[in-house]
């Protein structure tokens, strides 16, 4: 018998603020399509220090009016005043949203101070003493350690305190080898650590971007896949395929080892994220869609 999560199982899939108006309706085609697979919720980046503010607060909302689904905003904290994440926090709440995923972020090129906020256990801590229970706050996980931590330690001692400060639950950095999933959470249960580490799932459809993306956030591939995906060379079709059974076997993988759900990086894209989805058979999880759909209501 495979192990259960001990957790509800909660699907959830990322978008970012696009910045053409042309980005912003095929975005809103894509959440379209996504929606219905009936997921728990669709988040928005929020760009280094703030900068896409109010697209990010402009994208969740129509997202969220558009779909009929949740939305959740993310929320970085550092080179930010208390003044302004208040002034965040409550435009959100005024507007129905009940989830948010708190972040440190990156601070901004030519920034030279870190504002009023260093750690993301802060803004949690913040988020909390001003609204009380009102948002769920989703927060980051590193299973194989954040690129900055001196050590996988001192990593896991930084999560325990955004924990401590009320999360509600986490949602992982990408990465490819389930293993180093599994014993992440095993070093989190030994700490005391007890809420859901959601797997954060990048699909594999260009391998550059990929690589790149990799290298700045700490995320290993692989030797093993590297080399398969630096075989094909400029044939995307093949990158795709392999990326998109790769992934499929991956997710399968987590979610029959006990993993609390599946959150997306979908890059604004669909694709992918629909075959992959159907590989996994989700589509046929009952009852999902009569639960999780809402209805708009604009200021509350």
């Amino acid at each position: 018998m495979q192990p259960q999560s001990k957790f509800q199982p909660t699907y959830s899939f990322e978008f970012f603020p696009p910045k053409t108006e042309e980005g912003a309706e095929n975005l809103l085609t894509i959440s379209e399509r996504l929606a219905r697979l009936n997921p728990d919720f669709f988040s928005v980046t929020f760009g280094a220090g703030g900068s896409t503010r109010e697209k990010t607060f402009e994208t969740v909302i129509e997202i969220q009016r558009k779909t009929g689904m949740e939305g959740a905003p993310h929320l970085s904290c550092i080179g930010s005043t208390h003044d302004s994440i208040r002034d965040i926090i409550n435009k959100y709440r005024g507007h129905g949203i009940r989830r948010i995923v708190a972040l440190r972020g990156d601070m901004p090129s030519g920034m030279m101070s870190a504002g009023e906020f260093q750690f993301a256990s802060e803004l949690v801590e913040f988020i909390r003493r001003e609204t009380g229970d009102h948002f769920s706050i989703e927060v980051a996980a590193y299973p194989e350690t954040h690129p900055e931590a001196a050590n996988a330690e001192k990593d896991l001692t930084h999560f325990k305190r955004k924990v401590e400060a009320g999360a509600n639950s986490a949602i992982t950095q990408y990465f490819y080898s389930p293993e180093g999933y599994f014993y992440f959470v095993d070093a989190c249960e030994k700490m005391g650590i007890d809420l859901p580490i959601t797997p954060g799932i990048m699909p594999i459809t260009n391998y550059t971007q990929l690589s790149r993306f990799s290298e700045r956030c700490g995320a290993e591939i692989p030797r093993w896949m590297r080399k398969r995906l630096e075989s094909f060379g400029d044939d995307r079709a093949s990158i795709r395929a392999f990326g998109i059974d790769v992934v499929s076997h991956l997710c399968q993988k987590l979610l029959d080892n006990g993993a609390p759900g599946l959150h997306f990086y979908t890059m604004n894209r669909a694709e992918a994220v629909l075959a992959i989805w159907q590989n996994l058979n989700l589509t046929s999880t009952p009852g999902r869609l009569s639960e999780n759909r809402l209805i708009y209501c604009g200021q509350a």
